[in-house]
C-alpha cells in the first residue's frame, strides 16, 4: 500500500488518499463507528455493493467530460481492481463494481495519475455537476455552460460547506432552453441567458431550485430569470450553507432540499441565504470563459465502403446531430444499459484519435457524445462503430431506454432493471422499428423507487417493486407515465398508474403503444395525449394486463433468473465492536479544528472559519447525545444545547449558545475573525470535552 504515496504531486490529493487508507484500517480496528466510516467512504466514492464484502466505485468526472487517456486510465484500473466493466450513469459517471475496501486507495492514485477524483462522487455532498452533453457545440445554445460547470466542480470540491450535509446535492446546467440537462429536478439548475444592458451583451442564467425525483418528486421552482454570470456561484455558496445548517439529519427520507424548502417556503429560504452573503469567500466570482480547443486528429480517414447502407441511413438520420461549428458534427452512441466493456472502450479510444476531438461527452441517458467529427468522416466512423457494436441507431430515442444497475449489484434494488430494459428494446426493435426516430416518448427504469433511472420523470417509467399474490411475493413494476422536461427549467412528473408483475411489462409497453398509435390526435405528443385521456383512462386500459387471476408460475421469477423471486435486502458493512459514539463525535469536532488551523494557516479564512463552526456543532452534538436528547438538523443542535445545557446551567457560556455560534454569518471572513471564532471553537470543544469526562467519572462512581 506504500507505493502510492510518493507517486502522487498534489499533496491535497496524496493527504485525501492516505486519510482513506488510515480510516479503512481504523474501522477494520474497531475505532470508527460504522456509521461515521460509511459517510467517509462515501465522501470518496466508494459505495457498499449488494454483495458483502464488496465495493462499488464512483468515478466522478465532472458534466461527463472524459478524454481518450482518461478512459484508457480508467479501464486499467477497472481491469486490475474491478471486472472490466464500465457502467456510465445518468449524473455522467463512470462506475466500477466488486473492488475490494482494502484496495480503494491504490485505486484512488491509479487515477489520479490522469486527474481523475473519486471525491464526493456519493455521500452527502454536492454531487457530480452534470451539463448538456452539446455543450460548447449546441447550435441553439446563447454560450457554452462548460466553464461554469468546471468552475462550479472546483470551487465545491473539498469546499467545507458541503462535506458532511443532511442529504446529498446535486447541481445541473443546460445548455438551452430545452433543458437537456434536466435542470428542473435538480437542488440548483442553471438555464444560460444572454440580455443587453447598455448597448453591451450580458450572460446570466435562470435559476431553479428545490427540484428532486425519488418517490416524492418536486419540480424545481424559479428563483430569478436572470442572475448575472458572477453571482451564480455566491448565491450556490448561500443556499448550500442554509442547506446545510437546517437540512433534516435524522430522518434521511425527509432530507432533501426540496422538503426544506416545502417547510420553509421559497421566500425563507432566499431570505436566509441573503443573511449568509456577509460570510461568503467571495461576494462576487469572475467564472474563466475560455474553453480550451479541441484537439483534433492530424489526418484525414480513409475511405470505407459501406457494408450496410440501410443501417447506415438509419444511424445519420438518429444519432448524427449538426454542431454549431460549420463542417462538424456530434455523434451519439447508444450504450445498452450503460455498460461498455474495458476491451471495446480501448478500441472505441483509437476510434475517436482518428475521428473526433479528445473530448468524449458521457451523456444523462447513459449513453457517448463524439464531438468535432467532419461530416466526411461520417462513413469511416460508421464502419468502426459498427465493428464494435457501438452503431446502433436510434440514440435517445424511444428504444434507447435509461436503466440503473437495479438489483445486479444495488442495496436498495427490489426487482431487476436491467434485464427487463434488454426485453424492452428487443421488443421495440422487433416490433416497432420505426420508433428509432421516435425521440418524443422515452422509457426511463430503476429498480426501486429511488429513481436513478430517472423514471419519475419519463414518459413512460417503470420501477422495481414486489407484490404479494396469496402467500407468495412476485417481483413487480409499477407503472408512471406523462413525465418530462418542458423546458426553459419546467417539467412534469410521472404519475403513477398501476403495479404488475415484472413479466408482464413488456406486454403493458406493447398496450401503452398500441392505443397511443390508435387514438393519438394528428400530431399529438404522448405526454399530451396522457393528459388528454387522464390518469383512469390507464389505469382502466392496464388494469387486465395487472389482474392476478391469470398468475403464472413464470410471474414468480424475475427478468433473467432461473431461481423464483426473494424479496432482499441488502447488507451494509458491520464493524463489530461497540464504539463510544460520543466520543467520536468528539474526535470529528477535533478533527474539524484541525483542519481549521490547517485553512487559517493557508489563509484560507472562510474555509477556517466554517471548520471552526463545525467544530461547534459536533462538539454540541456529542453532550446532546450523552444527555439522550435526539437531533435532526444543526440548527436544532444550536437551539436544544441552549435550552438542555445552557439555561439548566449544566455548560456555563459568556453567552447563548446560539449568540456564540452565529456569529458566523454576521461577520466577514477576515483573518482577524477567523482566527478569534476558531480560538471559540477550541475552547468550547475543550470544555465540553472536560465537561464529559466528569460525566464518565460520575457513573463510574
Amino acid at each position: 500500500m506504500q507505493s502510492f504515496r510518493s507517486e502522487l504531486e498534489n499533496p491535497i490529493v496524496q493527504k485525501d488518499i492516505i486519510e482513506l487508507e488510515k480510516k479503512i484500517r481504523m474501522f477494520r480496528e474497531g475505532k470508527i463507528h460504522e456509521e461515521k466510516f460509511r459517510s467517509l467512504r462515501l465522501a470518496r466514492g466508494v459505495y457498499g455493493q449488494r454483495q458483502q464484502g464488496v465495493q462499488m466505485v464512483r468515478i466522478k468526472l465532472p458534466y461527463g467530460k472524459v478524454s481518450t487517456a482518461q478512459l484508457l486510465r480508467i479501464s486499467d484500473v477497472s481491469d486490475e481492481f474491478a471486472t472490466g466493466n464500465l457502467h456510465i450513469t445518468t449524473r455522467q459517471d463512470i462506475q466500477i463494481h466488486f473492488v475490494s475496501l482494502e484496495r480503494t486507495p491504490e485505486l484512488w492514485a491509479e487515477l489520479e495519475k490522469d486527474s481523475i477524483t473519486l471525491r464526493e462522487a456519493c455521500g452527502n455532498t454536492v454531487r457530480n455537476v452534470t451539463g448538456s452533453a452539446m455543450a460548447g457545440v449546441d447550435p441553439e445554445e446563447p454560450f457554452d455552460i462548460t466553464p461554469y460547470a468546471q468552475a462550479f466542480f472546483e470551487y465545491l470540491l473539498r469546499n467545507p460547506i458541503c462535506q458532511d450535509m443532511g442529504r446529498k446535492f446535486k447541481i445541473a446546467f443546460s445548455s438551452s432552453d430545452r433543458d437537456t440537462g434536466f435542470a428542473f429536478m435538480h437542488d440548483l439548475g442553471f438555464i444560460p441567458k444572454l440580455k443587453i444592458e447598455n448597448g453591451q451583451e450580458v450572460r446570466g442564467f435562470k435559476v431553479v431550485m428545490a427540484g428532486g425525483l425519488g418517490s416524492q418528486p418536486h419540480i424545481a421552482e424559479e428563483v430569478a430569470e436572470f442572475i448575472h454570470e458572477d453571482q451564480i456561484i455566491p448565491f450556490a455558496e448561500s443556499i448550500i450553507r442554509i442547506f446545510d445548517r437546517y437540512g433534516e439529519r435524522a430522518k434521511r427520507n425527509k432530507a432533501r432540499f426540496k422538503y426544506l424548502i416545502q417547510d420553509f417556503g421559497k421566500d425563507k429560504i432566499l431570505e436566509l441565504a441573503e443573511q449568509e452573503r456577509k460570510a461568503l469567500k467571495v461576494k462576487e466570482y469572475k467564472i474563466n470563459r475560455d474553453v480550451p480547443q479541441p484537439v483534433l486528429p492530424a489526418n484525414q480517414v480513409p475511405v470505407l465502403e459501406i457494408t450496410d447502407s440501410v443501417k447506415y441511413q438509419q444511424w445519420l438520420k438518429s444519432n448524427i446531430y449538426p454542431q454549431k461549428q460549420e463542417g462538424f458534427v456530434s455523434v451519439g452512441v447508444r450504450v445498452q444499459n450503460g455498460d461498455i466493456k474495458t476491451p471495446i472502450a480501448r478500441k472505441l479510444v483509437d476510434i475517436v484519435r482518428t475521428t473526433a476531438a479528445d473530448d468524449i461527452r458521457l451523456t444523462n441517458t447513459q449513453g457517448l457524445m463524439l464531438r468535432f467529427v467532419r461530416e466526411e468522416s461520417l462513413p469511416y466512423l460508421f464502419e468502426k462503430l459498427n465493428e464494435l457494436g457501438l452503431a446502433q441507431p436510434g440514440f435517445e430515442s424511444v428504444i434507447d431506454i435509461t436503466s440503473c444497475p437495479g438489483t445486479d449489484t444495488c442495496n436498495l434494488g427490489i426487482s431487476n432493471s436491467t434485464g427487463i430494459t434488454r426485453e424492452l428494446e428487443r421488443v421495440l426493435l422487433e416490433e416497432y422499428p420505426e420508433l428509432i426516430y421516435n425521440k418524443d416518448i422515452l422509457i426511463k427504469i430503476s429498480g426501486c423507487i429511488n429513481s436513478c433511472g430517472q423514471h419519475a420523470m419519463a414518459a413512460i417509467g417503470f420501477h422495481g417493486s414486489s407484490m404479494k399474490v396469496g402467500k407468495m411475493v412476485a417481483p413487480a413494476l409499477q407503472v408512471l407515465l406523462g413525465g418530462g422536461p418542458t423546458g426553459n427549467g419546467t417539467g412534469v412528473a410521472s404519475e403513477k398508474v398501476i403495479k404488475v408483475p415484472s413479466k408482464r411489462g413488456p406486454q403493458v409497453l406493447r398496450t401503452l403503444l398500441d392505443d397511443y398509435f390508435a387514438n393519438a390526435q394528428e400530431g399529438e405528443l404522448y405526454n399530451q395525449y396522457y393528459n388528454r385521456q387522464g390518469k383512469i383512462y390507464f389505469y382502466e386500459l392496464l388494469n387486465p394486463i395487472a389482474s392476478q387471476e391469470n398468475i403464472t408460475p413464470d410471474d414468480f421469477i424475475d427478468w433473467e433468473q432461473t431461481e423464483p423471486y426473494k424479496p432482499e435486502i441488502g447488507v451494509g458493512e458491520c464493524a463489530s465492536v461497540l464504539i463510544d459514539l460520543v466520543a467520536t463525535l468528539l474526535f470529528e469536532a477535533e478533527e474539524r479544528i484541525q483542519w481549521s488551523e490547517e485553512a487559517f494557516a493557508k489563509s484560507d479564512y472562510s474555509d477556517a472559519i466554517y471548520h471552526a463552526y463545525t467544530g461547534f456543532i459536533n462538539s454540541a452534538k456529542a453532550l446532546l447525545v450523552s444527555e439522550g436528547v435526539k437531533t435532526n438538523t444543526q440548527a436544532g443542535i444550536v437551539k436544544d444545547f441552549d435550552e438542555k445545557l445552557v439555561a439548566t446551567g449544566k455548560v456555563a457560556l459568556p453567552s447563548s449558545f446560539d449568540e456564540l455560534v452565529y456569529q458566523l454569518n454576521q461577520n466577514e471572513p477576515t483573518k482577524e475573525f477567523a482566527q478569534y471564532y476558531l480560538e471559540q471553537s477550541k475552547l468550547f470543544n475543550q470544555q465540553l470535552k472536560e465537561f464529559r469526562e466528569a460525566q464518565l467519572v460520575n457513573t463510574e462512581i
